[in-house]
C-alpha cells in the first residue's frame, strides 16, 4: 500500500522517512501516525537498512504536532485513543533494534518534539525552532513528553518549555541538551546523510545492543545495568561481524 503522508528511501544502508517532503507543515494526524508505525516496522525488518533517519526535509518543518482541526472535537475517549496511538508509535521507535536519527530541519512543535524525543540522536538545522505550546491551547501533550523531556534536558528546562509555551532556537536546543549537533542550513542534509552513513557502516549487533541497554538502563539500578552490559558484551564474541572486524583491524596494524 503506498504512503500518502510519507516518502521512503533507502540509500547506502540508511532508510529515510521523509514526512510529506516539500510541504511547509507536517501535522501528526491520525493517518500520519499510523503510516509512521508502518514505515518504522518495514524498515526495521529490512535487512538492507542499518540505521534510520526521519525528517521533514526539504520542507520548512520537521513536525508541527497534532492536527488541531482534528483534535478540536475530541471527546475524552478520543483524546485517550489518540494519545495511545502516539505513545505506541514512540514505543515502537524506542524498541526498534536500529538507531533512529531525528533530522530536525525546521519547525518542531508539540507532538513533533515528542517524535524527536523518541529518536536516539537528534541533528538540528540552524533554522530549528521548537516549542511545546499545549498550554496555549488548554492542553498538555499526551505523547509522553512530560516524562521524557525532563529526562533529557532536566526538570528546570522542561518546566520552562511546558509552562511558557515559548519558542526556542537551535542554540537553545543545544544548550539544553535537546539536540546533539547543529549544522548550517545549506549543509544540513549532506551532513545528516554523512552522519547516518557512518553509523550504518557498523555491524548491526553492537548498534542494537547499545541502543537497547542504554534505554533499559534508565529503569534499573547501576549494578543491574552493568550485568546487562556484560551479557551483551560476551554474546557479541559469537558473531561473525565481530570476528571479521577484529581481524581486519589487526591486519591493518601489521601492514
Amino acid at each position: 500500500m503506498p504512503y500518502k503522508k510519507l516518502h521512503i528511501e533507502i540509500s547506502n544502508r540508511v532508510g529515510y522517512i521523509l514526512m510529506h517532503s516539500g510541504s511547509r507543515f507536517n501535522k501528526l494526524s491520525i493517518n500520519t501516525l499510523k503510516e509512521l508505525k508502518r514505515a518504522f516496522t518495514e524498515l526495521e525488518t529490512n535487512d538492507e537498512v542499518f540505521s534510520v533517519v526521519i525528517s521533514g526535509y526539504p520542507g520548512e518543518s520537521f513536525a508541527v504536532g497534532a492536527d488541531i482541526a482534528q483534535m478540536r472535537d475530541f471527546t475524552p475517549a478520543d483524546g485517550f485513543a489518540f494519545g495511545e496511538l502516539g505513545q505506541s508509535l514512540f514505543e515502537l521507535m524506542e524498541e526498534c533494534g536500529k538507531p533512529i536519527i531525528g533530522a530536525l530541519n525546521g519547525i518542531t512543535m508539540g507532538g513533533g518534539c515528542d517524535l524527536a524525543l523518541a529518536c536516539d540522536i537528534r541533528l538540528a538545522s540552524e533554522s530549528l525552532v521548537f516549542a511545546h505550546p499545549g498550554a496555549k491551547l488548554g492542553i498538555i501533550t499526551g505523547f509522553c513528553g512530560t516524562q521524557k523531556l525532563p529526562r533529557l534536558v532536566g526538570k528546570n528546562h522542561a518546566r520552562e518549555i511546558f509552562m511558557t509555551s515559548d519558542t526556542y532556537g537551535a542554540a537553545d536546543a543545544l544548550r539544553m541538551g535537546f539536540v546533539n549537533r547543529i549544522y548550517p542550513a545549506g549543509e544540513f542534509w549532506d551532513r545528516v546523510t554523512d552522519f547516518a552513513g557512518r553509523i550504518a557502516a557498523h555491524p548491526s549487533e553492537p548498534l542494537s545492543y547499545a541502543k537497547k541497554i542504554i534505554n533499559a538502563g534508565e529503569d534499573v539500578d547501576l549494578k543491574s545495568g552493568c550485568v546487562m552490559e556484560l551479557g551483551a558484551f560476551s554474546s557479541l564474541f559469537a558473531t561473525r561481524a565481530r570476528d571479521e572486524k577484529m581481524r581486519n583491524f589487526l591486519g591493518r596494524k601489521k601492514g
